[in-house]
């Protein structure tokens, strides 16, 4: 599914408008970076509740085109910034963790 359909029917709010023709196979949900670090794949998009530079250094580490941020989490300016320079985009849900993987799930499967 392409992420920028996924924004649309998820409802989520982009920070930043990049990559939004790429290609999303599956997610990964995690708040533990090396987890991501040693687990998430090219073209999963991370599900996580963390809002700094790091995340989006591993995000674009992974090859990951997404970050959706859940529970209304605001980005750090220098997680925006790095995600910018690097194509990935950074999203954010209303949702909490389990509901927005479930709805992302139902999309993708």
């Amino acid at each position: 599914m392409i992420l920028k359909d996924i924004i649309e029917k998820l409802n989520l709010k982009v920070y930043n408008e990049v990559n939004m023709d790429a290609d999303v196979k599956s997610a990964y949900s995690s708040d533990l970076l090396s987890d991501v670090m040693g687990n998430a794949k090219s073209g999963q998009v991370w599900i996580t509740m963390q809002t700094h530079k790091n995340v989006a250094s591993i995000a674009a580490l992974k090859d990951v085109p997404a970050i959706i941020i859940v529970r209304n989490g605001v980005p750090d300016d220098d997680m925006l910034e790095f995600a910018k320079d690097n194509d990935v985009a950074v999203l954010s849900s209303s949702e909490p963790t389990f509901m927005l993987c479930g709805k992302l799930y139902e999309l993708i499967k």
